[in-house]
């Protein structure tokens, strides 16, 4: 081999890209456009879907300093009985979350109860926790918050699955009804996890991450089938105004998620954990929010207090091509949807405050009455 050409190879090794993984390669973008940072809400905001998991024992007054530099004016804390532990311990948990909050911070925090299913096989099971969720409400709790184990992971004395539309729960949802407190429900996860792990499934990246979040669909059921409970639960309770988490995970076909809204009078839903979903078709989404403009919340999830600012970026600007907080959730590029405010005042109140009259609507403009 002659030097020169050992040379030229040698100069072609150093300058060659070093191995990586694809999920590391993350260049910043070259792209120059306006930039605009919302660390701040434009409106004071209800976040319906939220989870503070030792409220009883916190410090409010920091979580209260957080939300007022994001303008939030009241928190929905879905989580106000322990996942686990005794009947005694659940309802210490609930009532601890409450008198912590009327004590240090109220008009702030609403809490939610949470369901039970113990016992489900014996007689009058229902009833008996439909009388609970009452006491419940009727203690202070503002609605009811079912978590994605109905219908996944809750099974009977007998090992056999509770679907989300069993008919033993018909009482609980009646009797939310009946009390006018809405039951914001989670049902599955995204479908992509039910699919094949292979280099057509676009949260490929998510499950390499979270490998415990893969669905076997030999062996649990569907996405299709989990989602088709929970609509038979929206058409056989249409007196219960049913909250649907996570826009149902339908945020990426906005078309279904309409038909479901068109379809479900007593169901509105909520963006928690799917903004990046809104944020990569903005024009579509600007056109389907302003839609059905009386039938979303605004809900996060996770109590993150900076990721919030890509919310107000996304809702509020028209920003190009930015970057979502986590990646692994959207490996794609974020557009603000530049929603008009009358939009923006709904998603971010006006909508919750028709759920909730306990709301103090004095923290709102104009004590929360909107403009025609």
């Amino acid at each position: 081999m002659t030097t020169h050409l050992l040379t030229s190879l040698l100069l072609l090794a150093a300058s060659a890209p070093a191995q990586m993984l694809f999920e590391e390669y993350d260049p910043p973008s070259t792209l120059v456009v306006e930039e605009t940072r919302v660390t701040s809400a434009r409106y004071p905001f209800v976040d319906v879907h939220n989870h503070q998991w030792t409220m009883p024992t916190d410090d409010l007054a920091v979580t209260v300093a957080a939300m007022d530099a994001l303008n939030m004016a009241v928190m929905v804390n879905l989580s106000g009985r322990a996942f686990n532990g005794t009947e005694e311990e659940a309802s210490a948990h609930l009532h601890g979350c409450l008198e912590n909050a009327k004590q240090n911070a109220p008009g702030r925090f609403l809490t939610f109860t949470n369901l039970s299913y113990d016992g489900i096989e014996e007689p009058g099971f229902g009833q008996r926790l439909a009388d609970r969720v009452e006491a419940d409400i009727d203690a202070g709790a503002a609605g009811l918050k079912i978590y994605k184990s109905l219908g996944m992971r809750i099974t009977d004395a007998a090992g056999v699955r509770v679907a989300v539309d069993d008919p033993r729960l018909d009482p609980v949802w009646e009797r939310c009804g009946q009390l006018d407190v809405p039951v914001l429900i989670h049902t599955a996860d995204p479908a992509p996890f039910w699919q094949p792990w292979d280099n057509q499934n676009e949260r490929w990246f998510e499950l390499k991450q979270k490998p415990e979040r893969k669905r076997d669909p030999a062996t649990e059921p569907s996405f299709e089938q989990l989602i088709a409970e929970q609509h038979h639960v929206f058409a056989r309770h249409p007196g219960t105004t049913f909250i649907s988490a996570h826009m149902g995970w339908m945020a990426n076909d906005l078309e279904a998620m309409g038909r479901v809204l068109d379809r479900y009078p007593n169901v509105v839903t909520e963006i928690g954990a799917v903004l990046a979903e809104f944020g990569r078709q903005p024009r579509t989404a600007h056109a389907w929010l302003t839609k059905y403009q009386d039938r979303v919340l605004f809900g996060k999830d996770a109590w993150t207090p900076e990721e919030y600012h890509t919310y107000f970026r996304v809702l509020e600007t028209d920003d190009e091509y930015f970057d979502y907080y986590r990646r692994r959730h959207a490996f794609w590029k974020m557009y603000g949807l530049d929603l008009s405010d009358l939009v923006l005042r709904k998603l971010y109140y006006g909508n919750a405050l028709r759920l909730f009259p306990q709301i103090d609507r004095s923290l709102f403009p104009d004590g929360g009455v909107l403009p025609d």
